[in-house]
């Protein structure tokens, strides 16, 4: 008697649906992996180069570390609208993290200012933002493995590594504007290593930020706002070089003011509900 072949399996939905997740988080390992690859163009080039060609990779660099953000918000939202949330991908998702959002951004300063410090200073600073950004990820990852305490889905606490990345690349690239290739960029360097020193206290700190996690864009709002917020966003996209540095602070800012505003105004802003 014959043997029935076994009918070959078709993707299903909900397997697309795991894959998705991972492929953002792929993107955003790729984009970190071409920030280093940048620096160091950037870096052979400043070495050999007098003039300021050598500051183009570096903005480039910058452009991938901001594409590493995008998709690291993409992976999660997409791993909870299809429940596929796993300890395989917060642990594909932190390792990348690594890659792009604390090795990439410690490189890229170091590079640019931090070289300039004098007795090894400047690489003992971008050391510990990377080690801070390496333990708040192992931190996160060691609460997300608990039981929920309650909360936990809808504030982070401590700064995160890719809002903390974020604030530096676009910093970074705000300071790179008024760089002029006939000298150094003078004392924004103390800004910059004040700034990593700072993040790196702030990762490991106990101040609560929002994670936006509980958002749902399928929530109908008025026209007007939704005008609003296109405006906004495309405000946005249109001066990223200045507004983005002026977000990201604004969201570090946030964590301080945050306790001292009422229940309805933090609704309004975290979960877009009055």
């Amino acid at each position: 008697m014959a043997r029935l072949k076994p009918r070959s399996k078709l993707p299903s939905p909900k397997s697309a649906a795991y894959l998705l997740p991972s492929l953002m988080t792929a993107g955003n390992l790729f984009c970190g992996f071409m920030a280093v690859l940048q620096i160091i163009q950037g870096s052979l080039l400043q070495a050999s180069s007098e003039n300021g060609d050598w500051i183009q990779p570096y903005e480039t660099s910058l452009l991938w570390i901001l594409g590493a953000f995008i998709f690291d918000m993409l992976d999660g939202r997409l791993a909870r609208l299809g429940g596929h949330e796993s300890a395989f991908g917060r642990e594909f998702d932190s390792l990348a993290d690594v890659i792009s959002f604390g090795i990439a951004p410690a490189l890229l300063v170091f590079k640019i200012v931090l070289a300039e410090l004098p007795a090894r200073i400047g690489w003992m600073i971008a050391f510990v933002y990377l080690v801070c950004g390496a333990m708040r990820l192992a931190r996160f990852n060691s609460l997300t493995a608990q039981p929920d305490p309650g909360n936990r889905a809808k504030d982070f606490t401590g700064f995160p590594i890719p809002a903390a990345a974020g604030l530096v690349a676009s910093v970074t690239l705000l300071l790179l504007q008024y760089y002029e290739s006939d000298r150094v960029i003078g004392d924004w360097k103390y800004l910059l290593a004040g700034l990593l020193l700072f993040l790196s206290f702030m990762m490991f700190s106990k101040v609560r930020y929002p994670s936006f996690k509980t958002i749902d864009w399928r929530t109908q709002r008025p026209v007007p706002r939704m005008l609003l917020i296109v405006a906004i966003f495309a405000l946005i996209v249109q001066t990223y070089r200045f507004s983005l540095a002026i977000l990201f602070t604004g969201y570090l800012v946030y964590g301080f003011i945050r306790p001292h505003l009422s229940r309805k105004w933090r609704h309004e802003l975290e979960d877009g509900k009055a």
